[in-house]
């Protein structure tokens, strides 16, 4: 798969929402607990998984689909990554208005 292609999926509003534990778990495969284990030692805060209070995590579907295809190459996840922060309205430059003489 190109790297456009695999930008535009996460780019792709199916791609781009917060999923709970189960979900995450069923998307991937694996068990809640595994899921931990993941947070601890290969997800980034904020990135990959976000805490919503001290019970609630949420994980970013689209990072964990591309985290997953490319577990055996981490410099193209790392683009992912890049592509979705480029992505945030926080990251956007600001339009510049002239003001008229």
């Amino acid at each position: 798969m190109s790297t456009y292609v695999a930008q535009q999926m996460l780019l792709n509003d199916n791609n781009n929402k917060w999923i709970n534990n189960r979900d995450a778990a069923k998307l991937l495969g694996i068990s809640k607990h595994s899921l931990k284990i993941y947070r601890q030692r290969h997800w980034t805060l904020g990135i990959h998984y976000q805490y919503l209070n001290s019970r609630t995590i949420r994980y970013h579907e689209g990072l964990l689909r591309d985290w997953f295809a490319n577990i055996s190459d981490p410099l193209v996840h790392q683009r992912a990554i890049e592509v979705y922060l480029a992505s945030l309205l926080s990251n956007q430059q600001k339009k510049r208005i002239r003001k008229s003489k």
